[in-house]
């Protein structure tokens, strides 16, 4: 059975920072493009960091880039996203995706809720 599992959410105050983790299991996701997304309340989901299928450099929304970063580390089937500078507005439900062709077809966490107080 393949899952991938967030954890790492909570409740911050703006300008601070939270690490959330994206642990897979059921199968290898070195070759998967995985990525961040959210939700808030009201709205509809919204790409936030990815890496593509063939690895490199990572692609941002431009409401976080250079306070947010997502990393992975293949060997432990996990991608991260540090969130730093955060704001009010960050605060949403955050999913990992992982897919071979397109997000509508991957698998998808549950979800860590992430609200950040003014």
């Amino acid at each position: 059975q393949v899952q991938l599992v967030e954890s790492g959410g909570g409740l911050v105050q703006a300008g601070g920072s939270l690490r959330l983790s994206c642990a897979g299991s059921g199968r290898t996701f070195s070759r998967y493009a995985m990525g961040w997304f959210r939700q808030a309340p009201g709205k509809e989901r919204e790409f936030i960091a990815a890496f593509s299928w063939s690895g490199g450099s990572a692609g941002y929304a431009d409401s976080v880039k250079g306070r947010f970063t997502i990393s992975r580390d293949n060997a432990q089937n996990t991608v991260y996203l540090q969130m730093n500078s955060l704001k009010p507005e960050d605060t949403a439900v955050y999913y990992c995706a992982a897919t071979l062709t397109n997000w509508n077809e991957g698998y998808w966490g549950q979800g860590t809720q992430v609200t950040v107080s003014s």
